[in-house]
């Protein structure tokens, strides 16, 4: 910082000049591939998302160029350094300005990305179109502080990526030991014999609240996101439950009362299990419980699946070992108040701060 501070006071002590993007980079469009044509290896296709949708055998853009969102995600900003498929929900902005550092004009973006969405054209499917690209205006200081700037602004970014993969690993780490603890041989038992699985009660979204309020309960419907908020529950806490259309397989566990709505499969166990420990153990399932959704307009996971589980059961005491032990690895891997979770938001935080700080530059004023 104090280096980017010293260079600000020697190359631009009176702000720095802001150019339009339309201004210093090429705008183009990508090209659409169809799902079917993608495949396993070769070049990764992105439409703008911060992931590629597959790999193709050509490539249409080469390497080191900005990407943006321009349909659903719309305004998501994205860099890519390799040579890729750009698809038709992409715009791509190839930085051509020699005064310009295409990375830094990459990080001027990201910092304006709610900004951007917040100005998107909203829809049946939200929209950013090429002229609102052109017209966005970003600061241009000397290019020696633009390349400091990048150099700060990757170590932050090459702090996270480390940061992220030991939680991947830490979180590979955990389900190797939870099937472990969960695996056991004689599988005498099935879901039936242990728990009452039943559908929740439907619930008018017109009645429920967008707000959470100590006096409401979330409502579970079609994903572990609440629906709303609503004055009644219909189950008591420590309860697991699974999700049933939508985002079916998706396994949930409240510590507190809640809503099951109709897409909501609520499990009430006997005397024999720990609803937790069921929880963990449908967990240990998840990858078969998806396998078995019925693919359709709604996706759908039939209660009689679950049902029909099998499982080792050990005594109440074991239960509580492994739910112990697996909740404080839960915790470690989760909680974002705790552990790696915990520093990775921080370190993010710290970056968006330090970007935004970085690039704020006061808009150099040029005399008539």
């Amino acid at each position: 910082m104090s280096k980017v501070n010293d260079l600000i006071k020697e190359l631009c002590p009176n702000g720095a000049k802001y150019v339009y993007l339309g201004d210093i980079a090429k705008l183009s469009s990508g090209e659409f591939v169809r799902k079917d044509k993608q495949v396993n290896s070769g070049y990764p296709v992105y439409n703008g998302g911060s992931t590629n949708t597959g790999y193709y055998s050509e490539y249409n853009t080469d390497e080191n160029k900005i990407i943006m969102s321009a349909r659903g995600a719309a305004g998501f900003v994205n860099i890519i350094k390799e040579k890729f498929w750009a698809g038709n929900s992409c715009h791509i902005i190839d930085v051509q300005d020699n005064n310009a550092d295409w990375q830094f004009v990459y990080y001027c973006l990201k910092n304006m990305q709610k900004s951007i969405i917040g100005e998107r054209a909203e829809g049946t499917i939200p929209s950013v179109s090429q002229k609102q690209l052109k017209n966005i205006r970003i600061p241009l200081p000397p290019l020696e502080i633009q390349e400091e700037i990048v150099r700060i602004l990757d170590k932050f970014g090459e702090l996270e990526a480390e940061l992220e993969a030991e939680l991947e690993a830490r979180k590979s780490q955990y389900v190797f030991w939870r099937d472990q603890l969960l695996t056991k041989e004689n599988h005498n038992k099935c879901i039936s014999e242990v728990a009452k699985v039943y559908r929740g009660k439907r619930v008018v979204k017109e009645d429920l609240e967008t707000n959470i309020d100590n006096d409401l309960f979330p409502v579970f419907q079609n994903s572990l996101t609440p629906l709303g908020y609503f004055s009644k529950h219909n189950c008591p806490g420590d309860t697991t439950y699974i999700i049933s259309a939508g985002a079916a397989g998706e396994i949930g566990y409240a510590n507190d009362c809640f809503w099951a709505a109709d897409d909501c499969l609520i499990c009430e166990c006997n005397d024999d299990i720990r609803s937790k420990y069921l929880y963990y153990l449908l967990k240990s399932n998840q990858s078969y419980l998806k396998s078995q959704v019925r693919k359709a307009s709604v996706p759908r996971l039939s209660k009689s699946v679950i049902e029909g589980i099998r499982f080792a059961l050990p005594s109440i005491s074991e239960q509580d070992r492994i739910i112990n032990i697996l909740d404080k690895f839960d915790k470690l891997i989760n909680d974002i108040t705790v552990g790696l979770p915990a520093e990775i938001e921080l370190r993010r935080q710290q970056y968006e701060y330090y970007r935004n700080k970085l690039l704020s530059f006061e808009e150099l004023r040029v005399s008539e």
